[in-house]
């Protein structure tokens, strides 16, 4: 596994939470060949908040973590690596 052990505690960094989040755009997005991470979602990969709340069920699964519905706004999100940040809280 690539989590690290802290008091019992299995944490990830950030660069394992990216490329963890990156599998599930792909898996999502099947049309995506590969994802920049600070690209505009909306601009560059046309992200709506329908596709949003789709990556955020996926990552939720994925991290076992939970978003509160202030966080499911789209315009919380400029970018992938905005929705990163928000998993390495939660983790």
């Amino acid at each position: 596994m690539i989590e690290k052990s802290t008091g019992g505690i299995y944490v990830m960094d950030k660069d394992q939470i990216t490329k963890k989040l990156e599998e599930v755009i792909l898996e999502e997005m099947p049309e995506l060949d590969s994802v920049n991470m600070n690209a505009s979602m909306v601009n560059e990969y046309g992200i709506n908040s329908v596709s949003l709340i789709r990556l955020i069920v996926a990552a939720e699964k994925k991290f076992d973590v939970e978003f509160d519905d202030y966080e499911l706004d789209l315009s919380a999100y400029d970018t992938f690596a905005d929705l990163v940040a928000t998993v390495a809280e939660k983790i």
